[in-house]
């Protein structure tokens, strides 16, 4: 990437792009469009995705393919329980001084110094160096030896988890999980789905994602995104819906009240309105509607409701709690 001014897009071209894609991404995945499309909008907001599913429903494959369609630097790190911070964000090594001859320290950078970071089975790791990532995700820098090393735009990570298997994991702690702009869950595939996903794996020809799009574009896009106006009584409405997600506030459901122990941070209102923005463009309009947030609304806020025990015991989902806001938090 370099320092030059980026352009602006038109809606045109975003959606051109878009569907250049998903196209792309389709010849590797089969059906999850719902997951394609939440996943898009994370890079192409410039935020970072969790991906939740158990194994073998395609959230590795789907992130390389979306690589592959991309032309950024891609680095993928496999989190393990011994795997330690700085295998993530470099470390300084001594190297030998060409003109002195003597010893001097020279970082060498990890692999998240790069666009796309694939941080695969992030729960396996510990929470140190978990929290590693926090700093990139969150100021796009690392700082290592008191030094600080600033990442090459456009950056976002793409995380994986399995919600089932308990030993040997580490679950994300909320702070970490709140830097999450999206959290999608990877459903079972349908028997038809099913087939097609054998018949394009189990042969000798693999297909692949080319490369339809750039750094520079998805900043463009990006860039657009945020400009895209959206009116005062829908920016209203997804206050009235963060606000109702508390069980203490008086606009709150029943179902919060009982069930729900933390509502949602800011965050989640910056995640719906950047979302809601992203999806209008992606619908071919420049203007922001209450549609757009409720499309975005279980993706943003699933992970940011924290149920108590009542809650966990009657095997309520956040997803629940989410639909029932939806339904009770008026439009203005």
């Amino acid at each position: 990437m370099t320092d030059a001014p980026v352009q602006d897009i038109q809606i045109e071209e975003f959606s051109r792009i878009v569907q250049a894609i998903e196209a792309e991404v389709g010849r590797v995945i089969v059906g999850q469009k719902e997951v394609v499309r939440g996943v898009l909008i994370c890079v192409l907001a410039g935020r970072h995705a969790l991906l939740e599913g158990v194994p073998g429903l395609g959230k590795t494959m789907l992130i390389r393919a979306l690589a592959d369609a991309l032309d950024l630097k891609f680095a993928r790190i496999q989190f393990t329980p011994d795997l330690m911070p700085a295998d993530i964000t470099g470390t300084d090594i001594l190297e030998d001084d060409e003109t002195t001859g003597r010893k001097v320290k020279v970082f060498q950078p990890g692999p998240v110094f790069a666009n796309l970071i694939l941080a695969d089975e992030i729960n396996r790791a510990t929470p140190k160096t978990q929290s590693a990532l926090l700093e990139a995700m969150q100021e796009q820098t690392v700082t290592v030896a008191n030094r600080s090393y600033r990442l090459e735009p456009p950056f976002f990570v793409l995380a994986t988890q399995n919600p089932l298997e308990m030993e040997g994991t580490y679950p994300l702690p909320e702070a970490q999980l709140d830097r999450f702009m999206f959290k999608v869950n990877v459903r079972y595939p349908s028997v038809t789905d099913l087939v097609s996903i054998l018949d394009r794996t189990t042969g000798v020809d693999t297909p692949t994602a080319h490369k339809v799009a750039d750094g520079r574009q998805i900043i463009r896009m990006g860039k657009l995104a945020l400009n895209t106006p959206i009116a005062s009584h829908v920016s209203e409405y997804v206050a009235k819906l963060i606000v109702a997600t508390h069980p203490e506030d008086p606009s709150a459901p029943p179902l919060v009240k009982d069930y729900v122990r933390y509502g949602s941070s800011p965050r989640g209102a910056q995640a719906l309105i950047i979302g809601g923005k992203i999806n209008a463009l992606l619908e071919g309009r420049y203007n922001v509607s209450f549609d757009d947030i409720q499309a975005v609304a279980a993706l943003a806020l699933r992970h940011r409701l924290l149920l108590n025990f009542e809650g966990l015991a009657e095997g309520i989902s956040t997803d629940d709690v989410v639909a029932e806001l939806l339904k009770s938090v008026e439009k203005a």
